[in-house]
């Protein structure tokens, strides 16, 4: 490629001329190519080690003038090809024009703009977004393509030098990160080191430091391991690392948000040797930080973030930290964690104004809200710029909220596209014509408590003081501190909150907490809307909800009736209508009954939205990967803090069994009601450490007894027993009755535990569990997770096909994985549908992965034991028409199993029936067979009387069965055998079913026979077989034309006797001595249709070119592509041209439409030839396939060396 002009001193250090004129020199990297021996290995070891771009680029052109010793590179090639064009270009276009400047500075001032006016024009026609990421990167990207064979869609995230342990011996080369893979490779005094590793294979990756590995990674795939250590900055590279197995995680579960990460937006600066690509994961991850920190939705973009101080009224002082700035919020967050923390949304802001700086105020910022709260920033590095961006936004911002369309710009990603278009346009007049939801309704103006509390009495004395006292102490932390979203957060409202949220302000907090206010306030009306369109649709979300709502929280009386019972129904269909990605899940009854207690309708369900899609993520999806992840979260802390007791749990195997309903409901269904809301009360504020902390308090409290049990009951009963006495002394509310603690309660239940000591001690002894630590870990378990979910997946594909094909499991096994690989690797690298199309985890693991027909043909050559050549392509195709019953343009892996079961372990009638059905419609298409059509015509037409021959057959067995049923009538299960029989008997084709063959069918088969038989050891004698087999059928079929146009039981009466008459026939050809291709002519030849004599407008010389042109015209040798059959060779003979009628001409090129044969004619035929018997009964095994097809992309990517871009051209 032309590249911009760059100075070089030294022309000919590592470099050797091949071609030279008086200004420009074409040299070639020492080494490439032709040997070189040390040189060559010393110049490409240099090459790999220093990143040279020799490496990709060989071959480059030097501009020269005269004396000077200057040489100006001007292009480079990864091939001789490539240059030489370049060359040739330079020679034909610029040396005539060169010669008649005088001056040697003209000439390469000249040069140099034309160089560069070909490179600006290259990239007004190139792609617009490779001008983004700076010249070396992409240097690195083409490198990355050519030593690894991958396309142009796979895009490279960055790249650093590493070395690569191989065995104990460290390989110093260059890993490149790319979206989907991991690459390394190293080339070092002729050694050479190439590695791939796809992302999604990837089960453990981590970062460790041992005396054999100094600080170094470890990427673990099921198989094998690999090492690499010698980073220059092990931490970016590790995190790199982490976000893209993340992202192949994200595409395993759900193609979707695989596809979202792929688009990228437009970087605001480029920076040196940085992709675009790996400046925007980095924006993701900070955008994933900042909106964890602040509980924000999904959508918020971080735009920045600045030092800062902030003034706090309440301890009169500047506090230190960061204010961040996004579309829709400023947010602060001391550098001391938990000392102070501020969210203020952009549509409460009223005033932003510059304060007068001092020395005592440097740079002042004053913010002013709605509700009259005034903050004060100060130390901001570039306020004037800050002021302008935070405009700019409140521009964007409507002075009131408008529902969906202030969130038409940025959609929620977990919003179907399905939603109502504005609901809050209606307007709240036209509210109360809704069928099932109005905001009269008493559940959408309080909890559900607060409706059935008016009737109990207060009659609890200390304990409504105690409430009261705590209500009182809220109100005067809010006068302090502030009420609603724009409240401090400080350190004072963990300690209320650990002391328990009053019930009056308990659903107000939890929203505020949760971030869950925010999203309402920009939603007016969306709930109500929501709820018009969910209610009365029936989906397998709504049978689940129904089958639930009697079984949530029933021992409360606020769903021993209708009113609590249709509203956690409204919320519940209300949400699966908005996320059908998750739908239902049981545990969401539970956790939503408890919300509706609290909060009003639209409350719990904004609630919900903020537990399913960002405090507890994919806990509730179809597989609840989020509790399975931190299910291992929790075993992992348990190694760490409570060694002993993991030990005894492991061996029990209680861990995995407890903890899951623990995380699910968030201890609700374990724990009695007023105890496991005030754990709800601390998880809406800290997150999910404080059920990890509770947990792990749980079985600090019970260590003593776990490690005297004896089995996994035992210490089921001791946690269940603990978990039911824990008691808050507090409430205010009536007991209410656990049903938990009912079924486990025994002779002398254990003392009372105060849930408030037990949340005291959880902090005091782990309280130092941070949410960054637990996002690490999380990581971690999502990796196993989420395999073994594949895993199971695998075998539960296998186990279902089993029976069904007689393939081992462990070559099922082996074919789901590369069936699998082959559908993802379509996902990221474009198909002709979309990967949601493609893969929904929905569906039964059956019928996940699907794939196209063309990576069905690439599957297909790499495993089907019929090679056919150049043929393989197409006969692939027929296959994949014939297994793709529902005309979807996919297929799933038991039909893909289906076919190959077929060819490797069908006997010699199944897989001639194969091929058979393989040159019929559907799996002969028109474009294959150019009268496809007609032949269909003709056999709907002519198998009219047949179809009526084979009703009243089977009418008379029809007879036959009813009076052996009448017989047998009182033996019920026998009839019933029988019935069960007729309706298994349509899935097995019989032979007689298979419809007719016509003439260019037969030809197309027997192109692909030719095809199957050219690579085959005993290839002389297939063909003999084959000659012998086409020239009997062809005989047959002119035969059964003639009876079949004087009538067709007279056909069927003479056909043993021509076969018998065809037999010494057939006796005599076999035993000619020709070659196989000559028996193959003469066979055809001597089976030509009757060709009426020449009329007196044309003569034989005529007649006999236009019966060679019209056999050519039916199937030439070249189509058969067989280099056996000779060019001039004429395989069948048809009619010769009528002059006088064109339309008799061109019928005379085309096949009978009268010929005809059935498979039973085909499969008599075939048992005559033992060569063709033996070919068709031999086995094959496929294990060798599958290795091959394995080390297939391995090879592929290896064939990119240099040399394979060498082609052989002439010098000039």
């Amino acid at each position: 490629m032309w590249i911009t002009p760059e100075e070089v001193l030294l022309a000919n250090a590592l470099w050797v001329s091949e071609r030279a004129n008086p200004y420009f020199i074409l040299q070639r990297r020492k080494g490439h190519g032709r040997g070189g021996g040390i040189t060559g290995l010393l110049v490409g070891t240099l090459d790999v080690v220093l990143d040279s771009s020799a490496r990709v680029a060989p071959y480059r052109i030097l501009h020269q003038t005269g004396e000077s010793q200057i040489f100006w590179n001007i292009a480079c090639g990864s091939s001789r090809k490539e240059i030489t064009e370049h060359w040739e270009w330079l020679e034909t276009n610029l040396l005539q024009t060169l010669s008649i400047f005088d001056n040697d500075d003209d000439i390469t001032t000249f040069v140099k703009g034309k160089i560069q006016g070909i490179i600006a024009e290259e990239n007004k026609s190139g792609k617009p977004q490779e001008d983004e990421d700076p010249g070396k990167f992409r240097e690195a990207e083409l490198k990355m393509r050519k030593l690894f064979g991958m396309p142009e869609e796979e895009k490279l995230v960055n790249y650093y030098p590493c070395s690569y342990w191989k065995g104990r011996v460290p390989r110093q080369g260059w890993i490149y990160l790319s979206v989907n893979h991991l690459c390394f490779y190293s080339f070092l005094l002729g050694k050479e080191v190439s590695l791939v590793v796809q992302w999604t294979e990837v089960t453990q990756l981590d970062k460790n430091a041992t005396l054999v590995f100094p600080e170094s990674i470890r990427v673990s795939t099921r198989d094998t391991e690999h090492f690499f250590s010698m980073f220059l900055n092990i931490n970016e590279t590790f995190k790199l690392m982490e976000q893209l197995a993340n992202i192949a995680m994200r595409q395993l579960l759900d193609n979707e948000s695989f596809a979202a990460d792929r688009f990228l937006p437009k970087p605001g600066k480029t920076l040196k040797n940085v992709s675009a690509l790996k400046r925007d994961l980095d924006a993701r991850a900070k955008n994933e930080r900042y909106r964890a920190l602040f509980r924000l939705t999904q959508d918020e973009r971080l735009d920045g973030h600045t030092d800062c101080t902030l003034w706090t009224p309440f301890t009169k002082m500047h506090v230190v930290g960061q204010m961040f700035v996004s579309n829709n919020y400023i947010c602060f967050a001391s550098r001391e964690e938990d000392l102070c923390q501020l969210i203020i949304p952009l549509r409460e802001v009223t005033i932003v104004e510059k304060a007068d700086s001092s020395s005592v105020l440097p740079s002042p910022l004053s913010i002013s809200t709605k509700n009259k709260m005034t903050f004060l920033f100060a130390n901001l590095k570039d306020r004037d710029f800050l002021v302008q961006r935070i405009s700019d936004f409140l521009q964007r911002t409507p002075d009131r909220p408008c529902g969906l369309n202030a969130q038409s710009e940025n959609p929620s990603p977990s919003t179907p596209p399905s939603l109502p278009p504005s609901p809050s346009v209606l307007g709240l007049g036209e509210m109360p014509q809704n069928q099932h939801y109005s905001p009269s309704l008493p559940t959408a103006k309080q909890g559900l408590l607060q409706i059935y509390q008016q009737d109990v009495p207060e009659e609890l004395g200390p304990k409504v003081t105690r409430e009261k006292m705590k209500e009182e102490s809220w109100n005067i932390h809010f006068f302090e501190y502030g009420r609603g979203v724009c409240m401090y957060r400080t350190s004072k409202t963990r300690e209320l909150v650990l002391n328990g949220i009053p019930e009056s302000l308990r659903g107000e907090l939890w929203l505020l907490f949760s971030g869950a206010q925010n999203e309402m306030a920009t939603h007016p009306g969306y709930y109500g809307s929501l709820v018009e369109q969910a209610m009365g649709k029936c989906t397998l979300a709504t049978e689940e909800i129904e089958r639930d709502l009697h079984r949530s929280m029933p021992e409360h009386h606020a769903f021993q009736n209708e009113m609590g019972i249709a509203a956690l129904r409204r919320v519940l269909t209300a949400y699966a209508y908005r996320n059908p990605g998750i739908g239902y899940c049981q545990a969401m009854n539970i956790v939503t009954s408890v919300l509706l207690l609290y909060c009003t309708e639209e409350e719990a369900f904004w609630l919900l939205v903020a537990l399913c899609e960002r405090m507890l993520p994919d806990y509730y999806n179809t597989r609840v990967v989020g509790a399975l992840v931190d299910q291992g979260v929790f075993e992992e802390l348990t190694r760490e803090c409570l060694p002993l007791l993991y030990e005894r749990m492991q061996e029990l195997g209680v861990i995995s069994t407890i903890s899951l309903s623990w995380f699910l409901t968030l201890f609700l269904s374990v724990m009695p009601f007023d105890s496991a809301v005030l754990l709800v009360d601390c998880f809406f504020y800290e997150g999910i450490k404080v059920i990890f902390q509770v947990s792990l308090a749980v079985l600090h409290a019970n260590m003593d007894q776990l490690l005297s049990c004896s089995d996994e009951g035992e210490a089921m009963t001791i946690l269940g027993r603990y978990l039911d006495n824990v008691v808050n002394k507090q409430t205010v509310s009536p007991p209410i009755p656990h049903l938990h603690a009912l079924l486990t309660s025994g002779n002398n239940p254990p003392p009372e535990i105060d849930a408030f000591e037990l949340i005291k001690a959880s902090y005091e002894k782990f309280g130092s569990l941070r949410a960054d630590v637990i996002e690490q870990m999380r990581f971690k378990q999502r990796l196993k997770v989420i395999q073994s979910l594949e895993d199971t997946a695998k075998r539960s594909v296998v186990r279902a096909i089993m029976t069904e094909s007689a393939f081992t499991i462990e070559e099922l096994e082996e074919l789901y994985v590369l069936f699998k690989a082959k559908h993802i690797m379509s996902c990221y690298w474009g198909a002709s549908s979309t990967a949601a199309e493609r893969h929904d985890p929905s569906l039964p693991y059956l019928e996940q992965y699907r794939i196209d027909c063309g990576q069905f043909v690439q599957l297909f050559s790499a495993l089907a034991p019929w090679s056919c050549g150049l043929h393989t392509n197409t006969l692939s195709s027929r296959l994949f028409r014939l297994l793709d019953q529902n005309k979807d343009t996919l297929i799933n892996f038991k039909e893909f199993v289906t076919g190959l079961s077929g060819m490797y372990h069908g006997d010699m009638t199944e897989k001639l029936k194969l091929l058979y059905k393989l040159h019929l419609p559907p799996a002969l298409c028109p474009e294959e067979a150019e009268s496809a059509l007609e032949a269909t015509q003709f056999f709907t037409d002519d198998d009219t009387p047949q179809g009526e021959e084979l009703k009243e057959s089977g009418d008379t067995s029809a007879a036959g069965d009813t009076d052996d049923r009448k017989e047998e009538k009182p033996k019920d299960y026998k009839y019933y055998l029988r019935m069960w029989a007729k309706e298994k008997e349509p899935k097995k084709e019989s032979i007689k079913d298979l419809p007719r063959m016509n003439q260019e069918q037969f030809i197309e088969m027997c192109k692909t026979l030719y095809n199957m038989f050219s690579e085959d050891p005993m290839e002389q004698e297939l063909y003999h077989g084959i000659a012998t087999v086409a020239s009997l059928l062809l005989r047959i079929g002119e035969v059964g034309k003639k009876f079949t146009n004087n009538g067709g039981k007279k056909a069927e009466a003479l056909l043993p006797s021509t076969i018998d008459a065809l037999q010494p026939e057939r006796d005599d050809s076999s035993g000619e001595g020709g070659s196989g291709q000559s028996l193959v002519s003469k066979a055809l030849a001597e089976a030509q249709l009757e060709t009426p004599p020449p009329t007196a407008a044309g003569s034989d010389e005529d007649a006999k070119d236009d019966t060679s042109v019209s056999s050519y015209s039916v199937v030439s040798a070249g189509s058969l592509q067989c280099e056996d059959i000779a060019d001039d060779t004429v395989l069948i003979g048809c009619m010769s041209g009528v002059g006088g009628d064109g339309v008799d001409r061109r019928r005379g090129s085309a096949p009978d439409a009268d010929w005809s044969i059935t498979f039973e004619q085909v499969l008599a035929s075939f048992l005559t030839e033992t060569s063709l018997v033996d070919y068709f009964e031999k086995k094959h095994d496929i294990q060798s396939k599958i290795a091959a097809c394995k080390l297939l992309r391995a090879v592929e990517r290896q064939t990119s060396s240099s040399s394979d871009h060498d082609f052989s051209l002439t010098t000039q």
